[in-house]
């Protein structure tokens, strides 16, 4: 994928189907380099393969992190409707997690 002022966010499915979320401006190279497994210390590492599920374009950089903060924060089951796209289901999830509070 092109480099320059192109940001993605990224989440990869692990070998013990946890999700990792990332943010990088090279998506193919970044998913060989958790495959590779080049950062012995990184969470991937001891999970891979890893598997591409999710990737989101951004121009800024600044919107690339701040997307990756707010998916890093969310549950197991709204990052799963993110994947396939379920906006209907991350709404729920939001309002049901905002009940479960007050």
């Amino acid at each position: 994928m092109k480099q320059g002022n192109n940001y993605y966010v990224y989440i990869v499915e692990c070998s013990d189907k946890s999700y990792y979320v990332g943010v990088t401006n090279d998506v193919q190279n970044r998913i060989r380099q958790h495959n590779e497994g080049i950062n012995p210390t990184s969470y991937t590492h001891s999970r891979r393969p890893v598997v591409l599920k999710y990737v989101a374009h951004y121009q800024d950089i600044n919107q690339a992190i701040s997307w990756e903060k707010q998916i890093k924060g969310w549950s197991r089951k709204k990052k799963q409707a993110l994947m396939v796209g379920n906006w209907d289901e991350i709404v729920r999830l939001s309002n049901a997690h905002k009940s479960d509070k007050k």
